[in-house]
Parts: structure tokens; C-alpha cells; sequence
């Protein structure tokens, strides 16, 4: 591994002070900063990297997101640009006509958005069943929270009109009855959906390793599997073992599921063949955008006070963050809606009381409607906010329609948060969307809806404290500021080349700057 010196650029540490003129990297590591005399005289054979005026910055890190589910919708069909049930169709049939599965195989989609779609609403069975009546089909709506089967689906999974609504979720029926109609919300989806058949091992990883670079490409050297099941675990450990990783990737273990999976796992908070187990996941709530998310006060416009729905009871909450901290493991927790996120809040201080311990570091999984009274517990209780803040641009219409403007327009608050001392950090969750930190610094920074509605401008943070928020703080999220986040001596040479210094552009036009080159440890794993 020959020494590198980088110069000719600016050089944007996430440190305090000024730009250095250069960097030296040695066997992986930033060695020194300083000007280009300094570093010349260290290491005077290196080879001379000349930014010619280009960028050079720590490389992202993904605070939340689930490699191991885009991997597996790059086998699937993409419906990501249907705009009506007949896109949806034709889409599914030209997949179908290309990629005839073997008897017994299935036919999954994923990416259509029913907020999107000319009808305003999921499709049902009916519309799946007349791509094919025999082959069973399932489609995922784009958050990943629901979606529809069609009849011989259905059947495969053994959902009938006498199948019970789950704890969490909901099956969809036909007006007037309880015959389903193909729709599956929540949990009846998450864990329903999951009957459907799998590709092969060296199959999975192929597109494992296809979705790593997806991350590489947008400057992601440290990636997340926010929440691995059995089935997903076997696959991050053959890649791992068989070295086909080349970006770091944490893996949070269903909580509620397979707690066994953490037991003597040597990988337990430390890599091994760039994987390791970072913690525990469990979901408070759903979606916003799918009106699943758990609020306080009831949705615009429903007239029987509907307010979403939890996942979990108080009681099993906080179990949940007593095993955390009894495990001192750190566990992260979707929360959309302000209720999901006070239960999140009470079940962890009650936890900490009974056990006396803390110290793991918790995270608040997007965290949209986070109410400005609530930010001072988070800082208390030294919970990380994770926000989505790519909602703001994604769906922030929807949630004015769903919210009004008042509650829509503080989606996200990540400026009250960095007011309030909260921990803060910024994700895609992938893969509801690609995982583009280019584009999330726009939505920080500018807060705008699709329709041009500027959504409360105090929420806004600046260019510096939103890259902090995929950089250095993301780096505090996974307990590894001492090794990544930012350019100093000792940590990481995870770096990355942009096409402009993001403090030069004007904050409307930040969506132009693009990722040039990926580095992991010193070494270029992704060039434009």
C-alpha cells in the first residue's frame, strides 16, 4: 500500500481550524495534515494525488438503511416509475415475459407509491390477478411498510377470510366482508411477505455485493442492515467470509425475533471480514406517508379520530430497552409519529431507572413528527435523532395533506435538534430511497416540498452542520468517532472526492455536486 499525498484542493476535515494544503495517508491511515512541504518531507516517494481543485471530505457514513433488502429488490421488478395501476400491470406482465419463474417461483415488484399513482390508492388482488391468475405475485409499496398479493399468493401464504388481523398490521378485505383483497399493512406484510421463496446463496450474494456498489457510489464506506433477520445474517456472514466485502457494514438484529443471533457472536460490536453486530432493532410504528405512523393527534381529516397505531405495548417496550441495557448492546427504534416516539422516550427512562445503567447509546429512527418538548428528553437520555429529512422534498405535500401545515412543516426538526443538544444524523433508508447523501444535504439544508412549499425554514440546518450529520456525528451514532467521521491523524483514510467544495454552492443548487471517487482505508473502491 503506497503513501498518498493529497493537495491541490480543498481539503474538508469535519475538524475544527482551517483547511490543511495537504494530506499524507500511510497503510490505510491519515498520518499527517498540514501544508504540502510538511507532508512532502514524511513521505517524500509518495505518490501525489492533485485534487485540481475538487474536494476532498471523510467519506459518508449510513446512519440507517438495509443493504440487505436492496440487495434483494435489484432481482425484482421495479416499479419505482409507475404512475397508475396500468404501469403497474404492464410493468409486472414485461418482467414476467422476460423472466419466466420456475414452477413454483413467485413474482415480486417493489417501488410503486401509492401517494404517486393517478388512482391515489394501493391496487388489490384484482389488478395483480390479472397480470396472472396461477403465479403468486407480491408488490411492496416504496416504504416497505405494506403492500398487495395477488390471489395465488394469498393462497401460498394461507390468507383467508378467517386469517386474523396481527398484532401490528392489517389485511385488507373486500367491502361488506373479510374476504382479503390482496393489501397487507405492517406487520401482516413484514412478516407475511417474508413467505415468499428466496434466490440461492452465491445467487444473493451476486446482488449483495451489486447493492455495496450502489453505496460506493455515492461515497458510502460504512453501511447499515437496520434490521437482519436469520435468513439475512446467513448471507452478511458468507460474504463476509468469503471476502467479498469491501465497504464496512453494521448489522442490528431483529430484537422482537432472533436475540439469539447476538449470543457469543463473535462479531458482537466488532468487525470481522468488514461485518459486525452493532445491536438490536425493533418499530414503534409505520408510515407517515401510508397514515400508519402513530400520532397524538388524530390525522387531517379523519373524522373518527384516527391517529395511526402503535406496534407494541408499553410493557413490551420496555422490556425491549431493559434487554438492551442489560445486554449493553445498543438498539435502535423506529419512531415516525410523536406518540410512537413519547413511548420510545418513557420505555427507555424507565429501563435506565430499573437497571441503572445507560451508556448504549439508543437511536430514534426517523424521528419525523418529533414534538419541540419532547427534543429535551432525547438530550437527557442521550438518544441519537436519526431523521429521514429526504421526506421533506419525497413527501412533504403528503404530509401537509395528512398533518396540515403546522405539524408537516417541522418534519424532520433537525434545527431544533441541534438547538437542543440532541445527536443528530441524516438517512435514506434504502432502500425506500437510493442512498444519496448529495441529495439529503439538499433537503437539510433547504427544506423544500416537490411543489415548491419552503417548510419551516427554523427546522434548515447549514451546508457544514448537515454534512456533520453523515459524517462525524454519524460516526459518534456507531460509537467509531475515534476511527472515521472526519480527516485527522490516527483515523481511517475513508475519503471521498466531490466535484465541488460543498461551502462554495448555493444551497439551491447543491443537487449538482457529485461523488468522483470512493476511497475505503486508502484505497480507491469506486471511481466515476
Amino acid at each position: 500500500m503506497e503513501d498518498i499525498i493529497c493537495f491541490g484542493g480543498p481539503i474538508l476535515t469535519m475538524e475544527p481550524g482551517p483547511d490543511p494544503e495537504a494530506v499524507l495517508v500511510r497503510e490505510g491511515r491519515i498520518e499527517a495534515l498540514g501544508s504540502l512541504e510538511k507532508c512532502s518531507a514524511l513521505a517524500p516517494h509518495a505518490q501525489r494525488l492533485d485534487l485540481e481543485g475538487r474536494a476532498l471530505l471523510p467519506a459518508f457514513l449510513d446512519p440507517h438503511s438495509h443493504i440487505t433488502s436492496l440487495a434483494g429488490t435489484l432481482g425484482l421488478c421495479d416499479l419505482s416509475a409507475a404512475q397508475s395501476f396500468d404501469e403497474i400491470a404492464a410493468a409486472l406482465r414485461a418482467f414476467l415475459d422476460a423472466d419466466l419463474p420456475a414452477p413454483g417461483g413467485w413474482v415480486c415488484g417493489f417501488g410503486y407509491d401509492h401517494n404517486f399513482l393517478r388512482e391515489k390508492q394501493h391496487p388489490t388482488r384484482r389488478l395483480l390477478d390479472q397480470v396472472s391468475a396461477d403465479i403468486p405475485i407480491l408488490i411492496s409499496n416504496t416504504s416497505g411498510h405494506m403492500g398487495v398479493a395477488n390471489s395465488a399468493a394469498l393462497r401460498a401464504m394461507g390468507i383467508t377470510a378467517g386469517t386474523p388481523d396481527p398484532e401490528g398490521g392489517m389485511i385488507g378485505r373486500e367491502p361488506g366482508g373479510r374476504e382479503p383483497n390482496g393489501y397487507l399493512e405492517e406487520t401482516a406484510f413484514t412478516a407475511l411477505g417474508s413467505l415468499a421463496p428466496r434466490p440461492t446463496m452465491q445467487q444473493r450474494i451476486s446482488q449483495l455485493c451489486r447493492a455495496e456498489e450502489v453505496y460506493l457510489s455515492h461515497g458510502i464506506t460504512t453501511i447499515q442492515d437496520g434490521l437482519t433477520r436469520d435468513a439475512d445474517w446467513a448471507l452478511l456472514q458468507a460474504a463476509s467470509e468469503q471476502g467479498s466485502l469491501r465497504a464496512d457494514i453494521v448489522s442490528y438484529i431483529d430484537l422482537q425475533h432472533c436475540r439469539d443471533l447476538a449470543t457469543d457472536e463473535p462479531r458482537l460490536k466488532q468487525y470481522r471480514g468488514r461485518l459486525k453486530l452493532g445491536g438490536y432493532k425493533i418499530f414503534l410504528d409505520g408510515s407517515p406517508q401510508g397514515r400508519t405512523a402513530w400520532m397524538s393527534r388524530p390525522y387531517l381529516g379523519a373524522d373518527d379520530g384516527y391517529r395511526g397505531y402503535p406496534v407494541h405495548s408499553d410493557a413490551a417496550v420496555e422490556a425491549f430497552m431493559t434487554a438492551a441495557l442489560e445486554d449493553d448492546t445498543q438498539i435502535l427504534v423506529h419512531c415516525n409519529g410523536d406518540a410512537a416516539a413519547q413511548q420510545m422516550l418513557d420505555a427507555y427512562a424507565a429501563a435506565v431507572k430499573k437497571t441503572g445503567r445507560g451508556g448504549i447509546r439508543p437511536v430514534m429512527i426517523h424521528a419525523q413528527l418529533l414534538r419541540e418538548d419532547q427534543l429535551p428528553q432525547l438530550a437527557e437520555l442521550g438518544i441519537f435523532a436519526s431523521f429521514f429529512v429526504a421526506h421533506t422534498w419525497q413527501w412533504g405535500d403528503v404530509h401537509i395533506e395528512n398533518f396540515g401545515m403546522q405539524r408537516a412543516s417541522r418534519i424532520s426538526p433537525a434545527g431544533s435538534a441541534l438547538r437542543a443538544g440532541v445527536p443528530y444524523t441524516f438517512h435514506q433508508d434504502t432502500p425506500v430511497l437510493p442512498p444519496d447523501m448529495i441529495d439529503t444535504l439538499f433537503c437539510a439544508v433547504n427544506r423544500l416540498t416537490r411543489s415548491g412549499v419552503h417548510l419551516d425554514q427554523n427546522e434548515r440546518v447549514s451546508v457544514l452542520d448537515a454534512l456533520r450529520g453523515v459524517t462525524i456525528n454519524a460516526a459518534a451514532q456507531y460509537f467509531e468517532e475515534g476511527e472515521k467521521g472526519s480527516i485527522a491523524p490516527g483515523k481511517r483514510a475513508d475519503l471521498i472526492l466531490l466535484s465541488e467544495d460543498p461551502r462554495a454552492v448555493p444551497a439551491e443548487e447543491l443537487r449538482r455536486i457529485r461523488v468522483l471517487e470512493t476511497f475505503k482505508d486508502g484505497v480507491s473502491v469506486w471511481r466515476a
